[in-house]
């Protein structure tokens, strides 16, 4: 039996910045968002929006869909967050 895992806004922004930062892949954010679609369960005040957000990052790895800093900047908005760049010294 698989676990539960309860989708919240802030797991899903956390998931989408771990991408923006070079921390997991493409493969592997499309992976996890296929898994919480299949097997999570998400909070009920934000279900609407969350499976809106989680469903587009599971078509990211389609190339008609793809995942642009724009898609990332607008899911980020849908969740309540927003997203900046930091440039800074190597």
């Amino acid at each position: 039996m698989t676990e539960v895992h309860m989708i919240t806004r802030q797991i899903v922004a956390n998931k989408i910045a771990a991408y923006l930062h070079g921390e997991v892949s493409l493969a592997q954010l499309v992976d996890w968002a296929e898994s919480a679609i299949r097997d999570g369960e998400f909070d009920g005040r934000d279900t609407d929006v969350l499976r809106s957000v989680v469903a587009r990052l599971g078509v990211a790895d389609v190339r008609a869909f793809g995942l642009e800093w724009n898609d990332c900047e607008q899911m980020l908005r849908q969740l309540g967050y927003s997203a900046r760049v930091d440039i800074v010294a190597a």
